[in-house]
């Protein structure tokens, strides 16, 4: 290899062993970067941080009471409901007191067959009754009691040993009074009026017995039904669903 070419492959690697040079003295020169905040800061920081971590736990805290809290209103709001739902069947079986709109209805001897002589009629036949019931039930009475005693669905009217008697409540001796309840004040009015001029004021008096209607009233208080129930053909689900 001639002179020339020696020295331009010389002059080439030295370039390139100080440009190597150069570049590691440059990186070794420039210092790692760190953290230069001083004592002060980092404990602002670690504030600034701990107030997060507080205004979270509070957060999760409310959130957590809130839930309980809907918890709780919706368990109170499924015992409520069975609660209602309790007293409107108590209510429809008859086994509350009502207080509302509603009538009365007074049987009594005819005075005239008193005065002239003819033996009283001091009984009700449990036809003429029943009959009675029919007739208020077809002009929408809701609520009824015979001589005190609560009409319901499974009550029983009939003759035992020359006695008429409702659910064992022998009905004897006049007068005797009945108290209708109904809806409303309209439905009142309706019943008072329908009931004035029944066929069933007739039907009495054929039996010597007059029926008095009186006018429709805003408080008419039914008494509830203080008999056993008893029901038929019905047993308790033991637990599990099974028979």
């Amino acid at each position: 290899m001639d002179k020339p070419k020696l020295n331009l492959s010389f002059t080439l690697i030295a370039t390139l062993v100080g440009f190597m040079i150069a570049i590691q003295f440059q990186t070794v020169k420039k210092p790692v970067e760190r953290d230069t905040r001083d004592i002060w800061q980092l404990r602002e920081a670690l504030l600034k941080e701990k107030e997060l971590q507080s205004n979270l736990l509070s957060e999760i805290r409310s959130n957590e009471e809130k839930l309980s809290a809907y918890e709780s209103k919706r368990k109170q709001s499924k015992e409520q409901a069975l609660k209602d739902t309790l007293q409107e069947l108590k209510v429809e079986a008859g086994l509350t007191n009502i207080t509302g709109p509603g009538i009365k209805l007074l049987i009594e001897p005819v005075i005239e067959d008193v005065q002239l002589g003819t033996p009283v009629n001091d009984s009700i036949s449990p036809e003429l009754l029943k009959r009675l019931l029919n007739e208020l039930n077809m002009y929408d009475a809701k609520y009824i009691a015979i001589d005190g005693q609560r009409i319901i669905n499974t009550t029983v009217i009939r003759d035992i040993n020359g006695e008429t008697k409702i659910d064992g409540h022998s009905i004897k001796g006049l007068p005797i009074e009945i108290k209708v309840g109904v809806d409303d004040m309209g439905t009142a009015e309706k019943l008072s009026n329908q009931m004035k001029v029944s066929k069933a004021r007739d039907e009495f008096f054929t039996e010597s017995l007059r029926l008095t209607v009186s006018a429709s009233n805003p408080n008419i208080t039914i008494p509830a039904y203080d008999n056993s129930i008893r029901v038929q053909y019905m047993e308790p689900i033991k637990e599990g669903g099974g028979s």
